[in-house]
């Protein structure tokens, strides 16, 4: 497999290499972190919801949404990012998708471990140490290509995370840090020190091997470099930052008349925060729209499972059959929601 440590790129790079990769059908590992700071949201989150995008603007920090599913993260030179593009269809890929980040994110865990930090899996996607979140990893699939993506925080912004996030006023942006700040820990706060980049990448290189076989270095290549710059001009647009903020009805009022009500929740589940509304007539569903840093795959069964609903019953039990049918029919996954719980996410 490619192998490419890169340390400081560009922060376009930083996210277009992995993408380009994985259309090209090239399975590498790509360890790398941006020379400027950005934010970047999850593939199925609504910009205007998650972002204080004035904020961004005035400060010159640019929003990139990845297609990748999970959260709002700010991301800078202070994190080291791993970048893994696989084969689908790899001898090193379990059967069950669920075994897929306990299985590749050991090697990860094994290096926290080795440069003195605690670190634990835990399910679905998060390496913890002290019970505080050390390192946040997402998986996609595009095409037959199977993506993970994670970070080895050696210090953290805790500030400027919570400055960029969009919250209702000042008093709740205070507890966004606090709790930032409890709950999200680093190399440095760790061990009281930072290693090299060079060291940490040479040491998760030497622990994916017995996974993945011999890792070749590489340079970047005129067809990888192209077609990451081809694929960033397509991604760095309005049209794809707010893609899931146009599914999204314009819905200025709860109570339409009788019978007929705005449904607008936001549930904390197991695999995610998911935010649901809906136009609720006469007990049948209209205008569903979900968003949140939760993962589905494949990706495109999320707007197939919107347009599906679309005139299905809103009764608990009848959309539970129906959630579930889709879920077989569709082979959808969705680590740590089941249909049961993405059912009662409509039950007001």
């Amino acid at each position: 497999m490619d192998y490419y440590f890169l340390d400081l790129v560009s922060w376009q790079h930083s996210q277009a290499l992995y993408h380009a990769a994985a259309y090209l059908g090239r399975e590498a590992l790509f360890i790398l972190r941006p020379n400027s700071p950005y934010i970047c949201i999850g593939f199925h989150q609504d910009a205007e919801q998650e972002i204080d995008l004035a904020f961004a603007s005035a400060n010159k920090i640019p929003v990139f949404r990845r297609e990748v599913g999970g959260g709002a993260v700010y991301l800078d030179g202070e994190q080291l990012f791993y970048q893994l593009v696989i084969r689908s269809g790899h001898p090193a890929m379990p059967s069950e998708k669920g075994k897929f980040y306990r299985q590749f994110l050991q090697p990860v865990v094994d290096v926290y471990r080795a440069f003195g930090v605690d670190a634990a899996y835990k399910p679905v996607n998060d390496i913890i140490a002290n019970g505080r979140k050390v390192s946040g990893n997402g998986a996609a699939e595009i095409e037959d290509m199977t993506i993970l993506v994670g970070n080895f925080i050696m210090d953290f912004n805790y500030e400027m995370m919570s400055k960029c996030l969009r919250v209702p006023d000042e008093k709740f942006r205070d507890k966004v840090f606090k709790t930032l700040s409890e709950n999200l820990s680093t190399i440095q706060r760790e061990t009281g020190s930072i290693p090299a980049t060079t060291d940490l990448a040479t040491a998760l290189a030497e622990a994916y091997q017995p996974l993945l076989g011999k890792l070749v270095p590489k340079e970047l290549d005129a067809e990888l470099l192209a077609k990451a710059d081809e694929l960033f001009a397509e991604m760095f647009t309005d049209e794809w930052l707010f893609a899931n903020d146009r599914r999204r009805p314009d819905i200025k009022q709860v109570k339409i008349r009788e019978g007929v009500y705005v449904l607008q929740k936001v549930v904390k589940l197991p695999g995610g925060l998911v935010r649901a509304s809906a136009v609720v007539e006469d007990g049948v569903l209209h205008e569903v729209h979900l968003s949140g840093d939760f993962f589905f795959y494949p990706s495109s069964a999320l707007q197939e499972l919107e347009q599906a609903l679309e005139g299905t019953s809103a009764d608990p039990a009848d959309l539970t059959r129906f959630i579930e049918n889709f879920y077989e029919q569709s082979a959808l996954v969705t680590p740590g929601i089941v249909p049961q719980q993405l059912a009662d996410v409509f039950v007001s």
